[in-house]
């Protein structure tokens, strides 16, 4: 039986955001083994300047990222989709083991096999040192951002 990943492409706007929030929920989890199952297990990233293929490389990666980008809280908005792939841009907070606070903005594409899961990512991202007093990523973190929690837009990010 294949694997299946819903909503399935070709993508509506609808759809397009029910992925991003629904990737958005998954990152935020920081399960390393949870995330990767969204992806084809020949999936393939780049990531700032490091690469993964398949799946096993995705779960190192975010291994060793959520080791040392502790309180994680993420928050990603659609930017534009068409057929199977679709654009995001987001922002997350979260401080190194000294206590440093840092939002990372970035941009990824996404490619989707017709199965809905993801088998090409890329991602550009920046990071911003801030003070914790300048967070705007406020919710528990047993748990995905809360519906009535802003967006990127409505924080100005």
């Amino acid at each position: 039986m294949t694997e299946t990943r819903p909503p399935l492409p070709p993508f509506t706007r609808e759809t397009a955001i029910q992925k991003v929030r629904s990737a958005e929920d998954g990152w935020n989890s920081c399960d390393p083994k949870r995330v990767s199952l969204v992806y084809t297990p020949d999936s393939y990233w780049r990531n700032r300047s490091e690469f993964c293929h398949g799946r096993e490389e995705i779960v190192a990666f975010l291994t060793r990222k959520w080791a040392k980008e502790l309180d994680y809280r993420l928050i990603k908005e659609l930017w534009a989709f068409t057929d199977n792939r679709i654009a995001v841009r987001f922002a997350y907070e979260w401080h190194d083991d000294s206590g440093n606070w840092f939002r990372s903005y970035g941009n990824e594409n996404w490619e989707f096999a017709d199965n809905g899961l993801m088998q090409r990512r890329f991602a550009c991202i920046n990071d911003l040192p801030i003070k914790e007093s300048d967070c705007k990523c406020h919710w528990d973190r047993s748990g995905p951002r809360p519906k009535d929690h802003p967006g990127l837009s409505d924080l100005g990010l």
